[in-house]
């Protein structure tokens, strides 16, 4: 980079001299655009920096600066087409991916093919989507095919037009102040129906920070009340004595009763004393006097570890729990486990078998109360695009074989935090609504009379 900024230096003095001699014979702009040309350069080099360390958000704008300097150059509406696709910018990622093929041509990074048929596949516009995976076989190596899991990509659009064509997506957004348009998922209802926990990423955050790695607000719990008058939830509130902190705080699971609960809870990312490992999982309960007290890490070494541990899910009589963890992370991504209480505490962890997991995304299980359907989300296997919902039965001796839920339920996006409430005969569950050229994930639900479940509930 020293180099790079001497020439520039050298390049100005030099230009300057030229100018000074002769206006006539130099053609304006040429040594201003060397300059220029090499400062984009040095903002490319920057960005990429700013994308290693997870800062998306930073990167674009340095990727937009470095457009501005450089407008013939196919690199920074690459990069910037990549930030976007990150961001979940679909429509933004498309845009700027077809302006870098249009300006690099046979120059462009290969990889631009892939962030083009992801884009178009996130928006549901499938057979572009098809069109550009072909592509990016045909032009990229076959391990970097491999490691983008192109022939995967491929088998989901073959899959999302056959359901396609079979049935639709029946979910309908939450109605309310619940869904903002920042990030909403993780949603848990009380036994009645009255009563919303979620997740939510907002600007009014406990403490007010923000992620340095995703550069989003931190995660807070949030409640909401039903009104049968207005047939919506409204009075939405985090402000939930002891249960929300500086760090980040989700819900994943509440008792039938309303007064226990599961919580994840990870402080890695602000000034306190002690630390979590990563994200923990803590148990909380309700007290007598109306109030949540203060969630208490599980002290158990094959639960919580150094590594990230989250989305816990019980059986109705508390003795069961499954989770998710990325403690095998250098081989696999993130897997279910399962652990039973032994008394007060809990036993040892264990990692379901491949029948479940997969070295994909397992992640946001769910156990139904009687223990005996999975419900859980994977990027593992074939589905519709990114994590679909499945179902898997325990028969006592082992799982069968996951079922995918299909386009009632999926869809070309993340699909997450999938629940069954029999009684209110709803499903509930997170995924992604599409606004314009961005998007964000959103909470909704589904009348059980709607569904045709690949089970017999």
């Amino acid at each position: 980079m020293k180099i790079i900024l001497s020439l520039c230096f050298v390049l100005a003095g030099f230009g300057s001299k030229l100018l000074a001699l002769s206006n006539s014979t130099t053609p304006p702009d040429t040594v201003t655009g060397i300059v220029d040309k090499s400062a984009a350069l040095i903002l490319i080099d920057q960005g990429k920096q700013l994308i290693s360390q997870a800062k998306v958000r930073d990167a674009l704008i340095v990727f937009k600066e470095a457009a501005v300097k450089d407008p013939n150059s196919w690199k920074p509406a690459y990069w910037t087409a990549y930030c976007h696709y990150r961001l979940n910018n679909f429509g933004y990622a498309r845009q700027y991916g077809e302006e870098a093929i249009l300006k690099g041509n046979s120059e462009v990074d290969k990889d631009v093919y892939d962030i083009l048929g992801s884009s178009y596949h996130r928006i549901g516009s499938i057979d572009t989507a098809l069109m550009y995976y072909e592509t990016a076989l045909k032009e990229l190596s076959k391990p970097r095919a491999k490691e983008l899991r192109i022939e995967k990509k491929i088998a989901d659009c073959e899959y999302a037009k056959e359901q396609q064509k079979v049935g639709s997506n029946q979910r309908v957004a939450m109605r309310g102040e619940v869904n903002s348009g920042f990030n909403e998922y993780g949603p848990i209802l009380s036994e009645d129906g009255q009563r919303l926990y979620f997740t939510s990423r907002r600007g009014n955050t406990t403490g007010g920070r923000v992620n340095p790695d995703d550069q989003e607000y931190f995660e807070d719990i949030y409640t909401a009340v039903w009104n049968a008058g207005t047939q919506q939830w409204d009075s939405v509130t985090n402000n939930i004595e002891r249960l929300n902190t500086d760090g980040f705080d989700a819900m994943s699971h509440l008792s039938i009763d309303g007064l226990s609960a599961i919580v994840i809870f990870n402080n890695t990312a602000t000034d306190a004393k002690r630390l979590t490992g990563s994200s923990d999982i803590c148990e909380a309960v309700f007290t007598n006097k109306g109030k949540w007290a203060p969630p208490k890490i599980i002290a158990n070494k094959t639960i919580n570890t150094t590594f990230m541990e989250g989305s816990a899910t019980l059986t109705a009589d508390g003795n069961t729990m499954y989770f998710v963890s990325d403690r095998k992370g250098d081989k696999r991504s993130t897997d279910i486990y399962m652990v039973k209480r032994q008394g007060k505490k809990w036993g040892t962890a264990v990692q379901l078998s491949d029948s479940v997991n997969t070295t994909g995304r397992e992640t946001t299980p769910y156990i139904t109360p009687d223990g005996r359907y999975l419900f859980f989300s994977s990027d593992g296997r074939t589905g519709m695009g990114g994590l679909d919902v499945y179902v898997c039965e325990n028969t006592g001796s082992g799982w069968t074989s996951p079922k995918n839920l299909g386009i009632s339920i999926n869809s070309v996006n993340d699909d997450t935090h999938f629940k069954i409430y029999r009684d209110l005969n709803k499903v509930i569950m997170a995924g992604f609504t599409i606004q314009g050229q961005k998007s964000s994930m959103d909470m909704y639900e589904i009348s059980l009379d709607q569904l045709t479940l690949p089970i017999k509930l």
